[in-house]
């Protein structure tokens, strides 16, 4: 790893907040460097955790005993030896700890992991030590932090507010300074609208960069990654996670060396287009986001690179809209069926949120013509996408949200509107799912703040595979803004 700076340089006293303003690349070199015990980081940590989890509600399963015997015990001499990880609740299974997705039917009997997904193997080979699973909206399917199965998770900003979703619980984690990083995963904007709602960096990766097995398929719009601090922390625990499992079926093309050596390398000047405005008629984007990312326009300028007002049309395109639509009712239908095998009966409406039930018997209802025909769709939807990087522009820069963290309650469903939490999620998620059809990598960075003193996403995007251009031009910014010094209240 390289050893950018990031956190202090000396050795801090172990206690509540000596290893808190660490990122994991921070930590891992000062076990490599013998400075501390893998012991030492965790304790503190979970003191941390401990302090901090009953105010923000973002950790719903701690494994605390056997974070402790494991970093006590001979881990794996990968890069991040001794650092903790949180697993968020939803698909990356972990063998024999409680998996519930969120689901109360799932709460209530008791469901376990039956084995690590490809994302934790990978995890534990790099020495992470996993303390918890997060918090995460029913099967992902909202833009807030709010199950019914396990209450409200917080925003670290303003505790009044929701974290994003569907990785709200693995952000506020990070964002409250619990631990540096936390897995998160991405099938409509999860890792980005939670990044952009908590201050954090938060990049979507191309589809195949990471794997999404044994339970998950490549194809489809979701991915795994991380949030965290600092850009060094997502090029790094890319490098870790980045690789082929056999039976993938999507391997995204490698760029021949490490991303983390992208930190610091400025690329060749760039064609850069933006968009500031909504997409969508009758949807406004916030003065302040807007202002943001015409900031962040003029900061990318002035490393050199050629920015301009541009974007592609099928961007608002509102066809897509139907047929991202058409998939997410197909796979909340099918989601129930996995979760009535695993009860060893049909799921009732006692085991899920109205909103997941509505879905899925929506979902009920559309037909194999209509699935395939709305495949195609996307299809062409993502070649004509690529038109538009094709024809000359490297980078895309939008907001990552139209709007800032909204209120806890907001985003969520009524007994006489049960699907007003989803209808409500969609200028959140505006700007990001169209980069879950394509596949493209997407990255929200935490550029700027409102007057109310919450976090503003900026959301860039790069060509199919090229994550390494993108981890550039935000350490770029990074230098020039200086996020990773700006934490929330309630970060030690």
């Amino acid at each position: 790893m390289a050893d950018t700076d990031s956190g202090p340089t000396t050795r801090p006293d172990p206690g509540p907040t000596g290893l808190a303003r660490y990122d994991a690349v921070g930590l891992a070199a000062l076990v490599r460097d013998g400075e501390v015990h893998p012991t030492e980081i965790i304790d503190d940590a979970i003191e941390r955790m401990e302090a901090l989890n009953p105010k923000i509600n973002a950790i719903i399963h701690p494994t605390f005993d056997r974070a402790r015997e494991l970093a006590a015990g001979d881990l794996p001499d990968g890069p991040f030896r001794g650092v903790p990880m949180l697993l968020k609740d939803l698909w990356p299974a972990s063998k024999g700890d409680p998996y519930h997705l969120g689901v109360e039917g799932l709460k209530r009997a008791g469901h376990v992991g039956g084995h690590d997904a490809n994302i934790v193997t990978a995890y534990r080979g790099a020495g992470f030590v996993m303390c918890g699973r997060t918090n995460t909206p029913e099967f992902g399917l909202v833009a807030t932090t709010e199950p019914e199965a396990y209450g409200a998770t917080h925003n670290p900003w303003d505790l009044t507010r929701g974290p994003g979703g569907s990785s709200g619980g693995a952000a506020a984690a990070v964002a409250s300074g619990m631990i540096p990083a936390a897995n998160a995963s991405d099938g409509g904007g999860s890792i980005r609208i939670p990044a952009a709602m908590c201050g954090l960096v938060g990049l979507k990766p191309s589809r195949g960069r990471v794997s999404m097995g044994p339970d998950q398929d490549e194809w489809g719009n979701s991915v795994q990654h991380v949030v965290c601090h600092t850009v060094r922390d997502s090029a790094a625990i890319l490098d870790a996670t980045a690789r082929p499992f056999p039976g993938d079926g999507v391997i995204a093309p490698p760029i021949g060396q490490p991303y983390l050596g992208q930190i610091g390398r400025d690329p060749e000047p760039l064609s850069i287009g933006f968009l500031d405005h909504s997409p969508r008629p009758g949807m406004e984007v916030d003065a302040e986001i807007s202002a943001a990312v015409r900031n962040a326009a003029r900061l990318l300028e002035g490393f050199g690179h050629t920015v301009e007002e541009s974007h592609p049309d099928v961007l608002v395109d509102e066809q897509i809209i139907d047929d991202f639509s058409a998939m997410w009712r197909v796979g909340s239908a099918a989601s129930l069926v996995r979760i009535g095998q695993w009860l060893g009966r049909e799921v009732t409406p006692d085991d899920v949120e109205s909103a997941t039930w509505f879905m899925a018997q929506f979902g009920d209802s559309v037909t194999g013509p209509e699935v395939i025909s709305a495949q195609g769709a996307q299809m062409v939807y993502r070649r004509r996408m690529s038109e538009w990087w094709s024809s000359g522009y490297d980078l895309l820069i939008t907001p990552t949200c139209m709007k800032t963290a909204p209120k806890l309650g907001e985003l969520v469903g009524t007994p006489d509107d049960p699907v007003r939490g989803l209808q409500r999620s969609i200028p959140y998620a505006a700007f990001t799912a169209p980069f879950n059809t394509t596949g493209q990598p997407a990255i929200s960075l935490p550029l700027a703040q409102s007057t109310q003193g919450l976090p503003i996403g900026v959301q860039i995007v790069a060509a199919y595979g090229r994550e390494d251009l993108l981890l550039s031009v935000a350490a770029q910014l990074e230098t020039e803004v200086g996020w990773p010094d700006r934490r929330s209240p309630v970060h030690p």
